[in-house]
Parts: C-alpha cells; sequence; structure tokens
C-alpha cells in the first residue's frame, strides 16, 4: 500500500510539474508588463514589425505596443466603463497584461484598426505597402500573419470568454491557410517562458476547427 501510495503521489507531481495554466495569471498590471516584459525582454534586442514585417532596433516615435484583440474591445465585453475605470477592474488587468495578445507594430497602423472587425476585404480594395486592405468597418491583415492574428483572437476567446472578433469561420480559415511558421513559434516559446501559459492553437492549430 505505502509503495502504491508513493507511486500515485509520485505521478500527481509528475503531471502537476508537466502542465501549463491555461491562462495568464502572472501578471496583471499591464503598464508594467508592457515596460519591463514586452519591450524589456521579449524585444529588448528589437525585432521585426508585426503587420508589416520591417525591422526595429527599439521602440521609439514609429513603433508602439499594439493588441491583436484590442483593449477597446476587451472593455466593451467586460463592461467595465472607461479606460480609467478598467484600470481599476481586476479581470481587465489580467487580460490586458497577457502578452500572447501584444504584438510590436507602427503606431499609425495600430490607430487605423481599433475600431473594426477582422474579414476578407475583398480585391475592390486595394492593400497599402503593408498588405493590408482596410474598410469603413473591415480590417484584413496581410495574407502571411493571417494565422497568427486567427490563433490570437481564439485565444483571447477561449481562454477568457471574449466574443470573436469578426466571423469565426473566416477566422478558422485564415488558422488553415496560414500555419504556424518559424517565427511564431520561437515568439510563442519565448512569451511563454516568460509569462507561464501557452496558447494551445500556435502549438496545436487543429484545436480551433472545434472552438
Amino acid at each position: 500500500m505505502k509503495k502504491l501510495t508513493i507511486t500515485i503521489s509520485t505521478l500527481f507531481l509528475l503531471i502537476t510539474a508537466g502542465t501549463v495554466i491555461g491562462q495568464n495569471t502572472r501578471f496583471s498590471d499591464p503598464a508594467t508588463v508592457i515596460r519591463d516584459q514586452f519591450w524589456g525582454k521579449l524585444y529588448a534586442d528589437g525585432g521585426r514589425s508585426f503587420l508589416c514585417d520591417a525591422p526595429f532596433t527599439h521602440k521609439g516615435f514609429i513603433m508602439t505596443d499594439g493588441y491583436v484583440y484590442p483593449l477597446a474591445d476587451i472593455r466593451t465585453a467586460l463592461d467595465c466603463g472607461t479606460s480609467r475605470q478598467c484600470e481599476k477592474d481586476d479581470r481587465y488587468r489580467q487580460i490586458a497584461s497577457d502578452l500572447h495578445n501584444m504584438v510590436p507594430v507602427r503606431s499609425r497602423i495600430e490607430m487605423q484598426r481599433r475600431s473594426v472587425r477582422y474579414d476578407n476585404v475583398g480585391n475592390t480594395v486595394q492593400p497599402d505597402e503593408c498588405g493590408i486592405r482596410v474598410s469603413a468597418q473591415f480590417f484584413e491583415p496581410p495574407e502571411r500573419v493571417k494565422g497568427d492574428v486567427a490563433r490570437t483572437v481564439a485565444y483571447m476567446v477561449d481562454t477568457y470568454g471574449l466574443p470573436w472578433l469578426g466571423a469565426s469561420a473566416i477566422l478558422k480559415q485564415w488558422n488553415r491557410l496560414d500555419p504556424p511558421d518559424d517565427s511564431e513559434l520561437t515568439r510563442h516559446r519565448r512569451i511563454a517562458e516568460i509569462q507561464g501559459n501557452e496558447n494551445p492553437f500556435v502549438t496545436h492549430p487543429e484545436r480551433m476547427e472545434t472552438l
């Protein structure tokens, strides 16, 4: 009996050690996370902008911290009030601190896409220099990051119970057409190390089909 107890206990410890928590529970101060973790660790040596794939060495006037699932939409979903009011809401602070949702983008583009939904805009709208198509209500990212966008939105929907930002069928299509590449996987691993949880739709993109 003693031997069986030790075996079960050991198995429990192994399972627990290998379990990755489903959501961000490590960080809850968005401003500090942006400064110390996003720019201070994840992009301390620069990188490439998410939507335009342009190299940068540091945060400056041109670059800013963007959100695949915009903070305004998170505030609306939580019904926590204004930006200042939501900053006092623990749930909002946790979600807004999630590194999986943060990306380096050009400031101009971040302002441009804050109030639109993800969708295929179509060839009637010419893409800009970054491959982005924007209409009055919809935002279509470049082909090379459509899957990245879809998997991040799916993570926010599944992890925090937020609504889809656009038609789920379109986002699932983007996930299939643009599977995770080395750049996305490398970024994902670094975030998992810093934050302590994974985006399961990056490691197992097929899971989006059942979401």
